[in-house]
């Protein structure tokens, strides 16, 4: 049992001896896997403080604990909190990207200890860690959910209970990738729902959806109403990455 983890870095070493570990985003050789070299690292924008006390918008400055982004104000969304590790821009896009569409999934433990610092407080109060789910024909065609892959990380991470097959997408909806808001919100109108297995798992608890990118959130509300329904006490999301628009003052 004692060579168990000598054989185990052994093999890790000669591993990369022979496949060294490479630049998540730019491809250029790196000290361990699964990370960036220092010029993609030093592109990224990270997200924390300050920002809404709900959606989590960065703000420029504090502007007080519990204050709200306009769009906020004007509008709650379904969802009490949400939180993300990076700003999704140029820099970032093709780490997102190759990540949910290339099989990139080596990031996924780095991109969880992101996630796990952006939303500590969310993660540290969910009784539930759930992804956001794809309709299965899509799962059959890329052969993994990101944000079940992100979700279960986040969980081992932090010895959090995930539940993978929580929610379910009832029917396909079209890409959103080239939708406005309101396009993206009749897309996604009633597509999620509760598994049939998992009817009582929400009742009560504080859930914490997992979503790759947040752009408009029509899927984390389409997700939220459905736990709502379900007696969700509190429904969070934490996202890898979100689209940041200059908001109307």
């Amino acid at each position: 049992m004692v060579l168990a983890p000598v054989l185990r870095r052994s093999a890790s070493w000669l591993l990369d001896a022979i496949l060294p570990p490479r630049c998540l985003k730019c491809g250029e050789i790196v000290a361990d896997s699964g990370s960036l070299c220092g010029r993609c690292w030093s592109a990224l924008k990270f997200l924390g403080t300050p920002c809404c006390a709900c959606c989590g918008f960065p703000f420029e400055f504090d502007m007080g604990e519990g204050s709200l982004c306009a769009a906020c104000t004007a509008k709650r969304p379904l969802y009490d909190r949400a939180r993300a590790a990076l700003t999704y821009d140029d820099a970032s896009r093709d780490l997102v990207l190759r990540f949910k569409h290339a099989d990139r999934i080596d990031g996924a433990a780095t991109f969880a200890g992101w996630m796990a610092r952006a939303g500590a407080d969310l993660v540290a109060s969910a009784d539930v860690i759930a992804p956001v789910p794809l309709h299965r024909w899509r799962l059959v065609r890329r052969r993994y959910n990101q944000a079940a892959v992100l979700a279960n990380a986040i969980g081992a991470l932090r010895g959090k209970l995930v539940v993978p097959d929580l929610l379910v997408r009832q029917r396909a909806t079209a890409s959103q990738g080239h939708l406005g808001r309101s396009q993206r919100q009749r897309n996604v109108a009633g597509a999620f729902a509760l598994h049939p297995r998992q009817t009582q798992r929400a009742a009560g608890v504080r859930i914490l959806l997992i979503d790759d990118v947040l752009t408009t959130g029509a899927t984390a509300e389409a997700c939220a109403k459905a736990l709502r329904l379900a007696g969700a006490s509190a429904v969070d999301l934490l996202v890898l990455a979100r689209v940041v628009r200059i908001q109307p003052t």
